[in-house]
């Protein structure tokens, strides 16, 4: 039999050795990607839009059509989601219903997205009569995004101790002034932090736009955002494996998916980033 010492020695052995395996895996695919894509990119491949049956030219419509979809998503799961997190941690009286509604969340949260993209195609399409369009993709990926956005802000909320909220509740302010001024600034960071890699995890999702308002092939930007668009997941699915001549257009894919990864990436910087600054921000007070 192992000693503690040694059960924990092999534990943590086990841990890294994880950790390794994921993370060599991880590099393989990076060096594929990059080694195979870097070679088309330029000023041309970033801002001019495909041309020849996308055989040539560059993905900038994709891009811009990637970008508006993610703006709309945020401005619907950003404020909604944290407002809802705040009402569930702060307002939300403990019981049967509040179980519920916080189960239901975290099952949505685990909904296939191609779901989200049939319902955003029946409500939004449909329904609503938006179309296939920029506004319905963008509306159908923020709800995917929302049930993440209310968890992420919910257990933010959590690890700011009560303390604080009994604190400024015994000064005689209301309760929403003791949220806004003693836990919104240190948990912000942690909110923020989860809805952007929710926006991330958005920006590169193929299914939910595949029926709400992804076209196949535009050479020109929308007009506005009840226009189609195109965008970068699903371009990138369409030159791997819809297109006439794949095997010209394969160095053309893997340049998609390293401006893809680039830009995923770069949001997850952006999290870490704003993280580090709010978080040094609410230390100064």
């Amino acid at each position: 039999m192992f000693s503690k010492n040694n059960q924990q020695k092999i534990g943590f052995w086990i841990l890294r050795l994880s950790a390794l395996v994921v993370l060599f895996i991880l590099g393989v695919i990076l060096y594929d990607i990059i080694s195979k894509g870097i070679g088309v990119i330029n000023w041309e491949f970033l801002s001019k839009a495909p041309k020849k049956g996308m055989t040539a030219g560059g993905i900038f419509p994709a891009i811009f059509g990637t970008f508006a979809v993610t703006i709309i998503t945020a401005l619907l799961a950003v404020p909604l989601g944290m407002f809802a997190a705040i009402y569930l941690n702060e307002y939300a009286k403990k019981g049967t219903l509040t179980r519920i509604i916080r189960m239901a969340i975290r099952n949505l949260a685990g909904v296939p997205s191609i779901v989200f993209g049939l319902f955003g195609l029946a409500l939004f399409v449909q329904i609503l009569g938006f179309g296939t369009s920029i506004l319905s993709a963008g509306l159908t990926l923020g709800l995917m995004t929302l049930p993440v956005t209310i968890t992420a802000s919910e257990e933010a909320l959590k690890t700011i101790p009560d303390s604080y909220r009994q604190g400024s509740l015994a000064l005689g302010v209301t309760k929403w002034h003791a949220i806004r001024t003693n836990v919104l600034p240190y948990a912000i960071p942690g909110m923020l932090t989860g809805t952007i890699l929710g926006l991330s995890r958005a920006a590169g999702e193929t299914a939910p736009i595949l029926f709400t308002g992804a076209a196949f092939f535009l050479p020109f930007l929308p007009d506005s955002v009840y226009s189609q668009f195109m965008a970068l997941p699903y371009h990138l699915y369409v030159m791997s494996t819809q297109h006439h001549d794949i095997a010209k257009v394969r160095p053309l894919a893997y340049g998609t998916a390293l401006v893809l990864i680039a830009l995923v990436l770069s949001m997850n910087m952006i999290a870490i980033l704003l993280r580090y600054w709010l978080r040094k921000k609410a230390k100064r007070y």
